[in-house]
């Protein structure tokens, strides 16, 4: 089967659709659910609620920006920046200091949530440039 230009671009935002729903998830877990979250996540000591709830708001808001973004120009600029500063984040984390189970799980997913976004983006050009002479971003 050969990948067309218009089935590279549907992968593409399935990919950027699942990593958002990923994104949101995550959000209400925190916004709703925050002390049982934390504690999922290895933490034994919870801070005051506010903190991961505040997270909770963040992850929501980032998430609707990559949809928004990617609706709007095919851009996932928005979800490449925030995916490398969280894995950079998390994984620093993890060699500085002792941190609970999912912060280590969370930065090494990150991580591969923005290659797998950066490769089908890569899969996309290639598709493009490929693809026959007047086929058009349509096709």
């Amino acid at each position: 089967m050969r990948l067309t230009p218009a089935l590279a671009r549907r992968l593409e935002w399935w990919l950027v659709t699942l990593i958002a729903a990923h994104t949101f998830a995550v959000g209400v877990a925190l916004l709703a659910v925050p002390a049982w979250a934390l504690r999922f996540g290895g933490w034994t000591a919870l801070p005051p609620l506010f903190f991961p709830r505040q997270a909770g708001v963040f992850h929501l808001v980032v998430g609707t920006g990559y949809v928004a973004e990617f609706r709007r120009s095919r851009g996932i600029l928005l979800l490449l920046t925030a995916k490398a500063c969280a894995t950079l984040f998390l994984l620093g984390a993890t060699v500085l200091s002792s941190v609970p189970w999912f912060v280590t799980f969370a930065g090494v997913t990150d991580g591969l949530m923005g290659a797998a976004a950066l490769a089908a983006r890569a899969l996309v050009s290639r598709a493009e440039a490929a693809a026959p002479a007047g086929s058009g971003p349509s096709s």
